[in-house]
């Protein structure tokens, strides 16, 4: 029973050559695939180069235009706040103006009044004997 018959010998050595052919043309294959694969990745890392520093170049510009965006945004802030005051201020004095406006009306009208007045009893003391 240890024994085997000289057909199941050639079948066994058989299958171990074509499983040895198998295993040869499948790392064939996967050897050209690594070369492959290899020169692609070179190519990619050729390619890839010049972006990334163009990348680092419009990242520093970007970073540039940011704080310079930010400074305007602090100066645009501060002229905003001066005009604000401004026309506070504005507010304040057309406020007393039209205080000083009314003031002048009702001054007017008194002063207009009184003239009304003296020139009642001018005429009453005219026409008394």
């Amino acid at each position: 029973m240890g024994f085997m018959t000289p057909l199941a010998q050639a079948a066994v050595v058989l299958c171990i050559a074509l499983v040895s052919v198998v295993l040869m043309s499948t790392l064939l294959a996967l050897r050209k695939t690594a070369l492959r694969a290899d020169s692609v990745l070179q190519q990619v890392e050729r390619e890839i180069r010049p972006m990334v520093s163009q990348l680092e170049s419009l990242t520093d510009e970007l970073r540039e235009l940011s704080k310079n965006a930010n400074e305007e945004m602090r100066r645009l802030s501060a002229v905003v706040a001066h005009v604000e005051d401004i026309s506070l201020k504005a507010s304040k004095v057309v406020g007393t103006m039209v205080a000083l406006t009314r003031f002048g009306q009702y001054a007017g009208v008194i002063a207009g009044v009184k003239k009304g007045v003296d020139v009642f009893v001018r005429r009453l003391q005219a026409k008394q004997p």
